[in-house]
């Protein structure tokens, strides 16, 4: 079977713990063109501002996924299309590798596994949050990174490799050595993608882009813009 977002380009990722500009609606950003709406974000996650977000997207025809940052946080929806789940490969403490993970089925053995998916995440900024919280290595080289997505694919099979750049532009030469190094997973890229032209050139080399804080911090016609890069790239 075809993996849901074999076919897209663009994601916009929303943070329930970030408000929304002045004016904007769920409904306005989920009208931008975006394949798929994400939700998600690493601190200040509640499984109620989950739920919340999760509610108001849900009347709109876009697919929408859940990324939980850790099992308490899981919202149990018919509206979400699935889960997706992180797994830092460069993480620091094996928490986020298995660790949170094997909570997620000791807390709930009855998971949907049909709409269950993980994304090999590779974590750049050190300054992130999620670079903090994992202890990620991130002063790792563009082959270190074409490496780890190597295993990710050929050793894990994980069907998603994400370069996570978040909080800054990525470099262009280790997102595009990620891209060289996979035949089979479909890459992700998020990170610092801030207008139209950010948004083509990590294009050409991820298979999806990930779009996050410009939806809390512009708005949508900075979202759209993204959206058009994605699918001209």
């Amino acid at each position: 079977m075809t993996a849901p977002w074999a076919d897209w380009n663009h994601i916009l990722k929303l943070d329930p713990d970030k408000d929304l500009p002045d004016d904007v609606t769920y409904g306005d950003l989920l009208a931008t063109g975006t394949d798929a709406i994400e939700i998600g974000g690493t601190m200040g996650m509640t499984e109620e501002n989950m739920a919340a977000v999760i509610e108001a997207c849900a009347e709109h025809d876009v697919p929408l996924y859940q990324e939980p940052s850790d099992p308490s946080v899981v919202v149990e929806d018919d509206a979400l299309d699935g889960y997706l789940i992180p797994t830092v490969f460069n993480a620091g403490s094996p928490f986020w590798i298995t660790g949170a993970h094997k909570e997620w089925v000791r807390i709930d053995g009855d998971l949907d596994w049909d709409r269950t998916w993980t994304e090999a995440y590779i974590v750049m900024n050190p300054d992130a949050d999620v670079a903090v919280l994992t202890e990620a290595d991130c002063e790792i080289s563009a082959e270190d990174v074409a490496s780890y997505a190597t295993v990710a694919e050929r050793m894990f099979g994980q069907e998603i490799v994400y370069v996570e750049y978040s909080g800054m532009y990525g470099d262009v030469d280790v997102v595009e050595a990620a891209s060289n190094a996979v035949s089979e997973s479909t890459l992700f890229y998020g990170g610092g993608i801030h207008d139209y032209d950010s948004a083509h050139r990590m294009a050409t080399h991820a298979d999806v882009i990930v779009v996050g804080n410009l939806a809390h911090d512009e708005g949508v016609d900075a979202v759209r813009e993204t959206v058009e890069a994605a699918n001209d790239a």
